[in-house]
């Protein structure tokens, strides 16, 4: 019997801190999806085998200032894209008022540590959010469109060919494709 799963992996990387934390009797306070504050000192010792611990799920403990800034941006930048009604603002504008940081600096900082720009991950996450509503729920690319504040359905399918290959409409025929053939199977 095969099956295929559906994982929340925010949902499963927050089990899974949790579990790791509370395993190692660690007073800590979880913020939001990748923030943690540890309430009380640890030794270095304990630090070092919960890092080793969290490591083997490919979850890592981030404390220099300026990754643990690049973080923030990419957890609030995801956060805005799965708002069910996305605010009708510019990226810069909306980082700068979450972070209340001015957007040259967050945008350079950005640039330098990932060698991309916030533009180009923030069109990746859109182009992430569009596979996902066209694979997960009955929308029309103008409702999907609509969704991720896109200028018109044209727009959405520039990026999403330019990002994936091809155009939502191959993407969708691709996916019912392949659960048909599940069905059969």
């Amino acid at each position: 019997m095969k099956f295929y799963i559906k994982i929340d992996t925010n949902t499963a990387c927050q089990a899974i801190v949790k579990e790791q934390f509370e395993a190692r009797g660690i007073d800590f306070e979880l913020l939001n999806s990748s923030e943690v504050t540890i309430k009380k000192q640890i030794a270095n010792e304990q630090l070092a085998a919960l890092e080793s611990d969290l490591s083997q799920y490919g979850i890592e403990l981030i404390s220099n200032p300026k990754n643990q800034l690049i973080q923030k941006i990419k957890d609030t930048i995801v956060t805005l894209v799965h708002e069910p009604d996305m605010p009708l603002t510019t990226i810069s504008v909306y980082l700068s008022d979450k972070l209340n940081l001015s957007y040259g600096y967050i945008s350079n900082l950005f640039s330098e540590y990932t060698f991309s720009s916030i533009e180009n991950y923030f069109i990746i996450q859109k182009i992430e959010r569009a596979k996902k509503l066209i694979i997960e729920e009955d929308l029309t690319l103008t409702e999907i469109s609509y969704k991720l504040n896109y200028s018109s359905v044209a727009h959405l399918s520039g990026q999403f060919k330019k990002t994936t290959g091809l155009t939502p409409s191959m993407f969708k025929r691709i996916i019912e494709k392949r659960r048909e053939s599940a069905e059969i199977s």
